[in-house]
């Protein structure tokens, strides 16, 4: 009978404490250097020959988070792993999902590439910025979503006159989703992007006047477009706006942007090791969700409750 085995790279080790803490199991002992040249070098100090290995790192910025998971990887297979899933909380490079200017790279493929490659079976990872990108990979894909702990918030909080709103057309299916599950009307923000990281709105979908809005989104990089969003939506009479996010990207001056964006609160969860805090910002954890997505793959059991959107 394999064992289960859980390690964690560098890039969100508290967040990997509490899913090792859920299932019940400490965490790895994997021993991982930076020589002073910037080479990353990892070796596993527990057995796994025969296991099954889970190693937890999101691949956000700086890219040594990236290349960090890969080694793990790689010497995960050469120390005889049975099998490796890699369990990545925040997927980077997946905003280049396709080839939308000539000379570019699509970079979610070349990342799904360079995992299969390196020798991980299956990726369990969750709010994939588009869907779609589980089919750049070779090997199964768990999608988990963070709608179930993020609903479940604002449903305690139990805001009047709610309106869900995406801030832009690509978000309509989650927003919508948002929506059903807290019996809200449903705003979409018609957005035209001038150039990189910078957004300039255009019209509201949906009647927000005397509202209050929660915004819904994958992710939150430089807040430009959030902020954008929050503005429009009280020049049209919107009351108070919230905000819910999977992965707090926050880079830049996003903190400062949202301090004085006149948003309520953002709801975001622990995906990505958040830097710095601020007042506004509320943290829900997920850990609870991939604990139960990595027992059940172990395990051959069905983990589809878990990434069933539109359920509840």
């Amino acid at each position: 009978m394999p064992t289960l085995k859980v390690f964690t790279g560098r890039a969100n080790r508290p967040l990997a404490e509490k899913i090792a803490k859920e299932i019940g199991e400490p965490l790895g002992k994997c021993l991982i250097k930076t020589f002073s040249d910037g080479e990353i070098w990892a070796k596993y100090n527990d057995n796994i020959r025969g296991s099954d290995v889970f190693i937890i790192q999101s691949t956000n910025p700086p890219a040594e988070n990236l290349m960090e998971l890969l080694i793990m990887i790689d010497a995960a297979k050469r120390a005889s792993a049975r099998k490796v899933a890699a369990v990545i909380p925040y997927f980077g490079y997946a905003r280049q999902d396709r080839k939308d200017q000539p000379r570019v790279s699509i970079t979610a493929k070349l990342v799904a590439n360079l995992i299969t490659h390196a020798g991980a079976d299956r990726v369990i990872t969750m709010d994939l910025h588009a869907p779609q990108i589980q089919g750049f990979f070779d090997i199964p894909v768990d999608h988990l979503y963070s709608s179930a702990v993020l609903v479940k918030h604002f449903r305690k909080k139990n805001i009047p006159r709610l309106a869900v709103c995406s801030p832009d057309v690509g978000g309509i299916k989650m927003a919508r989703a948002y929506a059903k599950r807290l019996d809200a009307e449903l705003v979409v923000i018609d957005k035209r992007r001038p150039r990189q990281n910078e957004a300039e709105i255009m019209n509201i979908i949906g009647d927000v006047q005397g509202r209050n809005i929660l915004i819904v989104d994958d992710l939150v990089d430089t807040a430009g477009t959030l902020c954008n969003a929050v503005k429009a939506l009280r020049d049209n009479g919107a009351e108070e706006v919230y905000a819910a996010c999977t992965h707090p990207v926050l880079s830049g001056g996003a903190l400062e942007k949202i301090a004085h964006s006149g948003i309520k609160s953002m709801l975001v969860t622990d995906s990505i090791a958040l830097r710095e805090r601020s007042k506004q910002i509320e943290v829900e954890s997920v850990a609870k969700i991939f604990a139960q997505a990595i027992q059940r793959t172990f395990k051959y059991k069905s983990i589809s409750s878990l990434f069933d959107v539109d359920k509840g």
